[in-house]
C-alpha cells in the first residue's frame, strides 16, 4: 500500500512545477516581446530623427505703415468739353486743324469769308467820318451863332437850335463808334479759334459749305484733357472716413485700368458731392489728375483707389503666409532651432500684405512656401526666395 501512497503523494509536486515552468516560459516570451517592441520603437524614432529636413521658403515679419485705400469703379471724364460753333453765317473758306490734334487757346481752327463782314465794317467806319465832318460844320455854326447873339444880331433860339444840331450829331457818332464795334465783332467772329488748350474730334463741317449760327451740329469739340477728372461712387458708409481724411489735408486718389491690373495714374481727391443718393445710398466723388502722359481718357472706366487712413507700425507678413483651420487663422513658423511651430494668429488682408494684430512678432520667420508637408516640430530648411530662386536657377 505504501508505494501507492508515494506515488499519489507527487503528482500534485508534478503538477504545480509544470504550472511553474509554464508561467516562466509565457513571462519571458514577454519579456522578450516588450524587448523587440522597444527597441522597435526606439529604431524608428532613430529613423524619424534622422530623416532630412523639409524645405520650405520663409520670409520675416516686418513692421510697416500700411495704407487703407477704398475701392471703387470710376469714369474719367474731361476737365472742360466745348463744342466749337459758328457765331456767324457765311462760307467756310478754311479749316487748318487736323482731326486730333493738341490745340492751344487762341489757335486758329476755322475762317470764315471774311468779305462781307470786313465790307459792314468799312462802311461803319465811312459813316462815322461822314458824322464827324458834320459836327464840325455844325460846332462852326454853334459859335457864329452865339457871337451873333452876343451882338443882338441874333436870337437865344437860333443859339438854342445850334446847340440841339450839335449835340445830335455827337450822339450819331457815338452810335456810329458802336456800329464800328459791332462790325468788329462780327469780321473777328469769322475767325474760329480755339477757346480753351485741349484735344480737338472729329471734323463735322468740311471747307465750301455754309455755316450757320444756329446749326445743330458744332464743327467740331475740344476736350481738356490735362488735368482730366474721374467721377466716382462709394457707399455712404464710407462717408465719415472721406470726410476724416480730407480735414487732414489732400486726399491721395490713385487710378487703375478696368482690370485692375496696371495703375494709370496719381491725383487727389477733388471734391464730395453735396448731397447723398437716397435711392442707392451712395455719394459721388471727384478725382483730378495731371494726366501728363496722357494715359486717362474721356469716357474711359477706371478703377479708383482712395486712400483714407494709415496704419502706422504694424507688423505685416504675406498673404500666402496665413492659413486657416478649424480653430481659425494660423501661421507656421521657424523656431530659431529649425523646427516648425503652428502658431494661432489674429490677421486681416489689406491688398497685397496681411496685417498681424496678434501671435507674431517682428522679425519672426514664417513659412511662406512648403506648409503642406509640416507637422508641429518637423526639422525644416529654411531659405529665403531669393535662396531658392538660387537653388533652382544652379544645373545639377
Amino acid at each position: 500500500m505504501q508505494p501507492s501512497d508515494t506515488t499519489a503523494k507527487s503528482r500534485p509536486r508534478r503538477a504545480r512545477w509544470r504550472a511553474a515552468a509554464i508561467l516562466i516560459v509565457v513571462a519571458a516570451l514577454g519579456l522578450a516581446g516588450f524587448s523587440w517592441w522597444q527597441g522597435r520603437a526606439v529604431t524608428q524614432s532613430a529613423v524619424r530623427r534622422q530623416a532630412p529636413p523639409v524645405p520650405v521658403t520663409v520670409v520675416e515679419a516686418a513692421t510697416r505703415d500700411v495704407p487703407i485705400f477704398l475701392d471703387a469703379l470710376g469714369t474719367v471724364q474731361a476737365f472742360n468739353t466745348v463744342s466749337v460753333r459758328s457765331q456767324v453765317d457765311g462760307k467756310l473758306t478754311s479749316v487748318p486743324f487736323q482731326e486730333g490734334q493738341e490745340v492751344h487757346k487762341g489757335d486758329t481752327l476755322a475762317v470764315i469769308d471774311p468779305r462781307p463782314f470786313q465790307a459792314a465794317l468799312d462802311q461803319a467806319v465811312a459813316k462815322k467820318a461822314e458824322d464827324q465832318a458834320q459836327l464840325v460844320a455844325a460846332t462852326k455854326d454853334l459859335e457864329r451863332a452865339k457871337q451873333l447873339a452876343g451882338r443882338g444880331f441874333g436870337t437865344q433860339q437860333a443859339v438854342d437850335q445850334q446847340q440841339g444840331r450839335v449835340d445830335q450829331l455827337q450822339a450819331t457818332i457815338d452810335a456810329d463808334q458802336a456800329a464800328i464795334e459791332s462790325a468788329q465783332t462780327q469780321l473777328s467772329y469769322a475767325t474760329i479759334t480755339a477757346p480753351i488748350d485741349g484735344r480737338v474730334g472729329f471734323r463735322q463741317v468740311d471747307v465750301g459749305n455754309v455755316i450757320h449760327a444756329n446749326d445743330q451740329s458744332p464743327l467740331t469739340v475740344i476736350t481738356q484733357i490735362r488735368p482730366i477728372v474721374a467721377v466716382f461712387t462709394l457707399p455712404q458708409k464710407n462717408l465719415g472716413a472721406v470726410r476724416e481724411a480730407m480735414l487732414d489735408g489732400d486726399v491721395a486718389v490713385e487710378a487703375y485700368d478696368q482690370d485692375n491690373g496696371r495703375k494709370l495714374a496719381d491725383g487727389k481727391l477733388l471734391l464730395v458731392d453735396n448731397q447723398i443718393d437716397q435711392a442707392t445710398s451712395t455719394i459721388r466723388l471727384k478725382a483730378r489728375f495731371s494726366n501728363d502722359d496722357d494715359r486717362l481718357w474721356p469716357g474711359e472706366f477706371v478703377r479708383v483707389r482712395t486712400e483714407v487712413d494709415t496704419r502706422k507700425d504694424v507688423v505685416t507678413i504675406p498673404p500666402p503666409a496665413v492659413q486657416r483651420g478649424p480653430q481659425g487663422l494660423y501661421t507656421w513658423v521657424v523656431k530659431p532651432d529649425s523646427t516648425a511651430e503652428m502658431r494661432p494668429i489674429e490677421a486681416s488682408t489689406v491688398d497685397n500684405v496681411a496685417i498681424v494684430g496678434k501671435g507674431i512678432a517682428p522679425g519672426e520667420r514664417v513659412v511662406l512656401k512648403g506648409q503642406s508637408r509640416l507637422q508641429p516640430g518637423t526639422k525644416v530648411d529654411a531659405r529665403t526666395e531669393a535662396d531658392a530662386s538660387k537653388v533652382a536657377q544652379t544645373p545639377s
